[in-house]
């Protein structure tokens, strides 16, 4: 996913509504980004950060510019519009670039599914090898990085991520496929685990999902001002 143009830079003076953030342009004026995230941003929000920006151009927007990423530790960049997440994984699916989901003809997003009335990330299909079978993607993008190459989901507490385990396992005992996979947007995380820290109860489900057959998976991405994608599988710690 190429960012076209190339990101702005700027430096973050502080995150608050949830969605909005104040950021220090290098000339020194002040500028309000709409903040595509709606986690905590646990170290991810520290004021004096490197950040980079997005900007439509488009004036009927209140907020036309839209933070992107942001530099932790002094040398990590991190993803956090969680939007992008979707795209990420998509174009990946399409350049084959996840091994575990080759070989589907057919992926559509945002398909309604399930007991409890969601919206599938990803449902791919083929009438091939296993008609009648298909393959539930679930996306999370992870941003919590711990520190020792650790990263961890989720950075707050999520009934939406219960609901959406809830769901894969449903799709799981009915015969079809059922994936987890954390899109990781964090440049320093080399592995994954559940936030059972931030939300137990969230991390007792994903193990006992795993159990029940759903199948979980990460990838992790390169980031730069200039483009992310997803580039190498990484191991997820249960």
């Amino acid at each position: 996913m190429k960012f076209a143009p190339p990101l702005q830079a700027a430096t973050l003076i502080k995150r608050y509504k949830r969605f909005l953030a104040d950021v220090t342009l290098p000339n020194g004026s002040v500028r309000t980004l709409h903040c595509p995230n709606t986690g905590s941003m646990l170290h991810c929000a520290e004021p004096g950060s490197r950040v980079w920006y997005s900007d439509s151009e488009n004036p009927a927007r209140k907020y036309p510019c839209t933070w992107e990423l942001v530099e932790v530790d002094h040398r990590y960049k991190v993803g956090i519009n969680t939007g992008r997440a979707n795209a990420l994984v998509k174009e990946a699916l399409a350049l084959d670039a996840i091994a575990q989901l080759r070989g589907y003809g057919s992926c559509r997003s945002e398909v309604p599914y399930g007991s409890e009335k969601s919206r599938i990330d990803f449902l791919l299909s083929d009438d091939g090898a296993a008609p009648g079978v298909d393959c539930y993607v679930e996306v999370k993008s992870v941003t919590l990085g711990l520190g020792k190459g650790q990263g961890a989901f989720p950075d707050a507490v999520t009934t939406r991520g219960l609901k959406h385990l809830r769901e894969l396992i449903e799709m799981k005992a009915s015969g079809h496929r059922a994936v987890l996979l954390f899109c990781v947007q964090h440049e320093g995380i080399q592995e994954v685990r559940p936030a059972d820290e931030i939300d137990p109860a969230y991390g007792a489900l994903l193990r006992e999902a795993q159990r029940l057959g759903v199948e979980v998976i990460a990838y992790g991405a390169q980031i730069s001002e200039q483009e992310i994608r997803l580039v190498e599988q990484l191991p997820v710690c249960l």
